[in-house]
């Protein structure tokens, strides 16, 4: 039996199921079960990241256990801690993390810097660590126009390799289904190719049916732009540093390990985006 967390939402839910397809058993680690998937072969446990005994209790005797990286949230960095302690005291022997691309203590994306820091716990707590860094999701672009249509942000001409969540999910439930073959392991997981947001906006425009296009803010304007949404200051500045991660060329590697993993090429946007593609 696995470990899955995650299952209520996006990613976690896609693998969720694509485990279920394989005749997995689950322990689905949720923190509202009335929102858990109902699977077959899946049992639900209920565990918040925060709750470190309700962690332990949940994960005892399970060997492998997905963690998907919490709800962005100006504590999160300290859930993950929670919830890894909470893990290896519990007698977890492998993790596989779901981290950022580039994940480092000096990452543009303010938020990849978390993610850095809960590699690092995990490799301190004795687990043996799976780390798979995802880009940027490629399902949220059409997300970031307004109602205009257009995407506002720092990006210049930057280029980012963004990821299809079914290619995160097929790779996840690779590494899970035989994690001692990937243990020690790190994939940064991409699309098949780094684009501008211009060149995304071109894409959507044209596959969805409606006009899209790229404007590149000062930060100022980024600042000023987002401070209607009443948004924490600290949440306010990730959004702002997505955008000027892509300018600094940052997210703009492309890697085969969505390919390796899974056997087949990682999703363009314009397949992701074509009806049937």
């Amino acid at each position: 039996m696995l470990g899955v967390t995650g299952s209520t939402g996006h990613l976690g839910g896609r693998i969720a199921r694509l485990l279920a397809a394989e005749g997995v058993q689950q322990r689905l680690v949720v923190r509202t079960p009335a929102k858990a998937p109902q699977l077959p072969g899946s049992t639900v446990v209920q565990a918040s990241y925060a709750d470190g005994a309700a962690v332990r209790r949940a994960l005892e005797g399970l060997d492998t256990v997905l963690m998907v990286s919490a709800a962005e949230a100006e504590d999160r960095l300290e859930e993950h801690r929670t919830f890894v302690d909470a893990a290896a005291a519990a007698g977890v022997r492998r993790l596989v993390y779901t981290s950022f691309y580039g994940a480092a203590p000096d990452a543009t994306f303010l938020l990849a810097r978390d993610h850095h820091l809960t590699e690092r716990h995990i490799e301190r707590s004795g687990m043996v660590p799976t780390f798979l860094r995802d880009n940027l999701y490629a399902d949220f672009f059409p997300l970031l126009a307004g109602a205009d249509g257009v995407i506002r942000g720092p990006a210049d001409d930057g280029r980012v390799a963004a990821v299809a969540q079914d290619d995160i999910a097929a790779a996840a439930v690779a590494v899970l289904l035989d994690p001692g073959a990937h243990a020690g392991r790190t994939y940064e997981l991409t699309g098949p190719a780094a684009i501008t947001l211009t060149e995304a906006a071109a894409t959507m425009s044209r596959v969805l049916g409606r006009d899209f296009s790229f404007v590149d803010e000062t930060l100022e304007e980024a600042y000023a732009s987002r401070s209607a949404y009443g948004a924490a200051d600290w949440q306010v500045a990730a959004w702002v540093s997505t955008y000027t991660a892509i300018a600094a060329g940052e997210l703009a590697g492309v890697t085969g390990d969505v390919e390796l993993l899974t056997g087949r090429p990682a999703t363009s946007l314009e397949e992701l985006l074509t009806p049937g593609g």
